[in-house]
């Protein structure tokens, strides 16, 4: 069960994932999570680096959807300025957000990556709908109340799959 925490490949951020190299990959979409994976929780905003990796992936014909368990009056205004779908509410992580985000953009999984920066929500989310993972570090250490709780949980299970040498990256 605990495999399915564990995601496919773990970064500093979402600028270290390149367009060219995602193309080169096959990948065709990414659905990604917003807060503190795009912008801090409490950025209301796209900041001119995120504009600019949107614009990235559009010039690399890579479709892009968020998907937040926030509400839709956060989502959609972050989203709409970039011109990007979105589902809100998304009650991650049951997979129907992911697999109809999926359908929306008219792609297989395997042509689609989930990027986020919570075990308990992106990576467990996007795994057990049989998504490529990709776990960000958190933009700031600051949380809304139940994402707190979750951070503990999380702490834990990243402790555990260090010590068993299931992952080797340092947070």
């Amino acid at each position: 069960m605990l495999r399915k925490f564990l995601p496919n490949e773990h970064v500093k951020s979402i600028f270290n994932i390149d367009p060219v190299s995602l193309r080169q990959k096959g990948i065709k979409g990414i659905i990604t999570d917003l807060d503190n994976t795009l912008v801090a929780w409490d950025v209301k905003n796209a900041t001119p680096d995120i504009i600019q990796w949107f614009k990235e992936m559009k010039e690399q014909e890579i479709k892009v959807t968020i998907i937040s368990n926030n509400k839709q009056e956060r989502v959609k205004l972050f989203s709409e300025p970039l011109d990007t779908p979105f589902v809100y509410s998304a009650r991650k992580p049951l997979s129907h957000a992911f697999k109809s985000a999926a359908r929306e953009m008219k792609l297989k999984k395997e042509d689609i990556v989930v990027i986020g920066d919570q075990l308990l929500t992106d990576v467990l989310g996007g795994n057990f709908a049989g998504f490529y993972t990709i776990l960000v570090v958190p933009i700031v250490d600051t949380d809304e109340k139940l994402t707190q709780f979750n951070r503990k949980i999380e702490r834990r299970i990243l402790s555990y799959m260090r010590k068993k040498g299931k992952i080797s990256w340092e947070e």
